[in-house]
């Protein structure tokens, strides 16, 4: 009983309140809750940089999990796009998770300030493929014309490790980047198929990078239960109005708000 009164002490309705922002956020521009929400945590909670990110990788397994179902039931997955990514990110997930860990057991300073750093990196890339996406598109597309399935497959498994090692160090990159190198490397694939494709891998891959910093103490059980408050209804509420809102309006102050904050944390 004092567990439980400890815990409504400590809750925070902040935190709550920033979930439902990112997740309405989310719903208008479909950017990966990531790239916002643990820049908030560190930056404005103070919330060291290794829970932040811990904390938020369990948050989108959770919150993709319910969106792979949909698309699963709705058949807008492509499961062996899905596969060749997974390919990629588990193992060089699990490698990476191990560095951190050794990285924190040597060089607890070290570790964090890597997370800090990649944060900034991870953000500013974000925002670049949000900015330039269609110049970004024809660039990759122009020199992929007459490339084999085979080498497009082995393509796509080197793209879901650079992301395995991303979003394990940062949390950030699996939605504006990965959809980004997706939509170039596969042209013929409906869009709805690839961002299906690219939730029900972000599964996996965030559920095996969060179950790794729960591990080595990275994960706040009682935030990420106060984030999720907030940002489901968030999300349904952003997702009903995105419709309502001027796109080519919204995605260029996110990117410059991500740019500034990569920054930031980079300098």
């Amino acid at each position: 009983m004092s567990t439980v009164a400890e815990a409504l002490h400590a809750f925070n309705p902040l935190y709550s309140l920033s979930g439902f922002f990112v997740g309405a956020l989310v719903g208008f521009t479909g950017v990966g809750g990531g790239s916002l929400m643990t820049p908030i945590l560190v930056l404005l909670f103070g919330v060291a940089p290794s829970t932040a990110v811990g904390t938020d990788l369990l948050y989108a397994a959770i919150t993709k999990s319910n969106g792979t179902l949909v698309h699963a039931l709705n058949g807008t997955v492509d499961w062996r796009v899905t596969r060749r990514l997974a390919c990629g990110s588990v193992p060089a997930t699990i490698v990476t998770l191990l560095t951190l860990s050794w990285l924190g057991k040597t060089a607890g300073h070290a570790a964090n300030g890597l997370i800090t750093s990649a944060l900034g990196f991870a953000l500013l890339l974000t925002a670049v493929s949000i900015l330039f996406r269609r110049w970004i598109l024809d660039y990759i597309a122009h020199h992929l014309d007459d490339m084999s399935d085979r080498h497009i497959g082995l393509l796509t498994v080197t793209l879901g490790a650079f992301l395995g090692v991303l979003v394990s160090i940062s949390s950030v990159g699996a939605g504006a980047v990965g959809m980004t190198v997706l939509l170039a490397l596969y042209p013929r694939l409906q869009t709805v198929r690839l961002v299906g494709s690219d939730i029900a891998h972000a599964v996996p891959l965030t559920l095996v990078a969060g179950f790794g910093h729960w591990l080595m103490g990275g994960v706040d059980w009682l935030l990420l239960f106060s984030l999720l408050i907030g940002s489901l209804p968030g999300i349904a509420i952003g997702s009903h109005l995105a419709a309502r809102v001027p796109d080519h309006y919204l995605r260029p102050a996110l990117a410059t708000m991500m740019a500034a904050v990569g920054v930031k944390l980079s300098i």
